[in-house]
C-alpha cells in the first residue's frame, strides 16, 4: 500500500471546504432574494384603511359596526371605507364600535 501524502490530504480538505463555501454562498443568495421579495411585498401593500365597516353575519345583511382602522375588535367581516362613508353609516344608525369609538374621530356626536 502506498502512503497517503500530506499534500493529498490537504488538497482533499481544500475541495471539501470549497464545496461547503459554495453551498453557504448559495444559501446567502437565496436568503437575500427572500428578503428582497419580502421588502417588495411590504412596499406594494396598500395602506391600512382609516375606517372600517363591519358587515353582518351573512355578508348581505346591513352593517353592524363602524370601526376605526386600528381597532383591535374589527373582525374578518370588515371592509375599508372612506371617512365620508363611515360618517354616513353613523348617521344611518349603524352603531359605533364601543371599543374604538370612531364617532369622535369622525366628528359625529354619539
Amino acid at each position: 500500500m502506498t502512503e497517503i501524502r500530506r499534500i493529498e490530504v490537504l488538497r482533499f480538505l481544500e475541495r471539501v471546504q470549497e464545496r461547503d463555501l459554495a453551498r453557504t454562498r448559495r444559501w446567502i443568495a437565496d436568503e437575500e432574494r427572500r428578503e428582497a421579495e419580502r421588502a417588495r411585498g411590504e412596499r406594494a401593500r396598500p395602506p391600512a384603511p382609516d375606517w372600517l365597516l363591519e358587515q353582518g353575519l351573512d355578508g348581505r345583511s346591513p352593517p353592524v359596526y363602524v370601526h376605526a382602522g386600528s381597532c383591535h375588535m374589527a373582525g374578518k367581516r370588515c371592509r375599508g371605507v372612506s371617512r365620508e362613508q363611515a360618517r354616513q353609516a353613523l348617521y344611518e344608525q349603524v352603531e359605533a364600535c364601543p371599543h374604538c369609538r370612531p364617532g369622535a374621530g369622525l366628528g359625529v356626536l354619539e
